[in-house]
């Protein structure tokens, strides 16, 4: 997915501020949702972060053009890890691994239906 950096992304220096580059990311998935007739919150419950690392390698500034790619690592019972990475000019400058746990819409995890699963893996 593309996406353009605006002037709402930035600090006063124009560069993204780091906090933006996850929202990039989340609007990626969400995306992916999306672009099946679909949402992230789901019947029964939604997805939430339940761990993730990030790692930094470059800057993005004001008018760049980014895109974030997506890839599965694991899929369990209750929830799966993606990797996503965001590109500058075909150069990496941000990776991000994150473990989304579904959850009831009461707080409680929950399992995901199978076809929710293979869904899932097939967006991913």
């Amino acid at each position: 997915m593309k996406i353009r950096v605006y002037y709402e992304d930035t600090d006063t220096g124009g560069v993204v501020y780091h906090s933006n580059y996850l929202n990039f990311c989340e609007r990626s998935r969400s995306e992916a949702f999306f672009n099946i007739g679909m949402t992230p919150e789901l019947e029964s419950g939604h997805f939430v972060a339940r761990k993730l690392t990030a790692d930094y390698f470059s800057v993005a500034k004001l008018g760049d053009i980014l895109e974030v790619k997506n890839s599965m690592v694991a899929m369990k019972s209750a929830s799966f890890t993606l990797k996503q990475e965001i590109y500058k000019n075909e150069k990496k400058i941000f990776s991000l691994q994150i473990t989304l746990a579904y959850i009831t819409f009461k707080g409680k995890p929950q399992r995901l239906d199978p076809q929710i699963k293979e869904l899932i893996l097939a967006m991913f």
